[in-house]
């Protein structure tokens, strides 16, 4: 007795019933697709390149590969569809094979997608050092530029607190940055920026920028304490420390950037702007910054331990500052208190001090003036 059944041909939209018979030939046989009318024969399906396709419950959709892609024998019936996967065994081996196959690919997605979670998590954070020196300086500038752009725009602008260069504070400010760089090797020209800002930060950008913010500047009672945090954040820039941040941040998207060449900067700093004074850096990054400030009073008259005195007062005197300043994107732990008060301690006799009395009432009083433009942005 034939099982009954729908064919389309897949070239026209004609739907013909008919009888399907199962013809051994062969290894595997064939699928005999014969008209319900006048019983001729429409299709002959070898059974080895059956398949079965989704359909409707209690139905049976078969398809083959050596035909039409959207020819199709539908079944329907639950006595039907037993009685055809009965005479055409070779479909359950090919679902078996296809079930495990799918299987398989899970497994392996499953896998591939673990490893891609835990290279972010873990395995580029830990290569992000050895990335940097991989990374083009002036691609570096780039970046940095991207960043304050965007770090400018999420903070409402950046107001320049005395935008002429030549002026006392900034001339040393200058050349304090100009000597803390001198014995560090680093290939980018330091621009220090000091900006009107409500909020008590200091920051040091990808390529060379930093940024120091007037609130900070006000809390700051001696040159030791402004030095201080000066010169660790001109660590951050000597160590590429902000460049390592960028690609422990952006993760996979930095090494695809590095892949595709991506020289605007766009796919590595885009959005993180506004990210990047929320993020700390590293313990290892936050000692190598300590150290280099230390190596700098070395060879100039400050204590370095006074970036821990200026992190203390910021931190007691408001809760919602101190979420938002250096005590939260620098964090000051005991262990880092400990090891700055004992790198001030080592400091030589007779240096000279790194601002002169003058010098430091100019740099105090510098976001005081209000005889700049008020829509003044940074030009340096």
């Amino acid at each position: 007795m034939p099982i009954l059944g729908r064919f389309h041909d897949g070239r026209v939209a004609d739907v013909h019933g008919v009888e399907l018979h199962y013809l051994a030939e062969y290894e595997t046989g064939s699928l005999l697709i014969n008209a319900a009318t006048d019983h001729h024969e429409l299709a002959r399906w070898p059974a080895a390149d059956l398949y079965v396709v989704p359909g409707r419950r209690d139905e049976l959709r078969l398809a083959c590969s050596s035909a039409s892609a959207g020819a199709r024998v539908v079944v329907q019936g639950a006595e039907n569809v037993a009685r055809i996967r009965a005479t055409l065994p070779v479909l359950q081996s090919k679902q078996r094979r296809e079930a495990g196959r799918q299987t398989r690919l899970a497994v392996i997605a499953t896998l591939a997608l673990a490893s891609v979670i835990a290279a972010y998590l873990y395995g580029v954070p830990l290569l992000a050092n050895r990335l940097v020196g991989l990374v083009p300086t002036d691609w570096e500038q780039r970046l940095g530029a991207t960043v304050a752009t965007q770090m400018e725009a999420s903070l409402g602008g950046f107001q320049l607190c005395d935008p002429d260069p030549d002026s006392l504070a900034n001339r040393a400010i200058a050349r304090f940055g100009q000597a803390a760089m001198a014995e560090s090797g680093s290939p980018f020209a330091l621009s220090i920026n000091v900006v009107r800002s409500d909020i008590p930060n200091a920051f040091a950008l990808p390529g060379g920028q930093v940024f120091f913010f007037s609130a900070l500047l006000e809390q700051a009672r001696f040159p030791d304490e402004f030095a201080g945090v000066l010169a660790h954040e001109i660590g951050h820039v000597a160590h590429r420390h902000g460049m390592e941040q960028l690609i422990s941040s952006a993760g996979t998207g930095a090494l695809i950037g590095f892949i595709l060449g991506d020289m605007t900067g766009i796919s590595l700093a885009a959005g993180l702007g506004s990210t990047i004074i929320d993020a700390s850096f590293s313990r290892d990054a936050e000692r190598q910054a300590d150290a280099f400030a230390a190596a700098v009073a070395q060879r100039m008259d400050f204590d370095p331990s006074g970036l821990a005195d200026l992190l203390n007062r910021v931190g007691r005197d408001d809760d919602f500052a101190r979420a938002l300043a250096l005590l939260s994107t620098h964090p000051l732990t005991d262990d880092r208190k400990a090891a700055l008060a004992e790198l001030g301690a080592q400091r030589p006799d007779g240096l000279e001090p790194p601002f002169t009395t003058t010098e430091w009432r100019a740099i105090r009083t510098m976001c005081d003036r209000t005889a700049f433009n008020s829509g003044q942005t940074k030009t340096k």
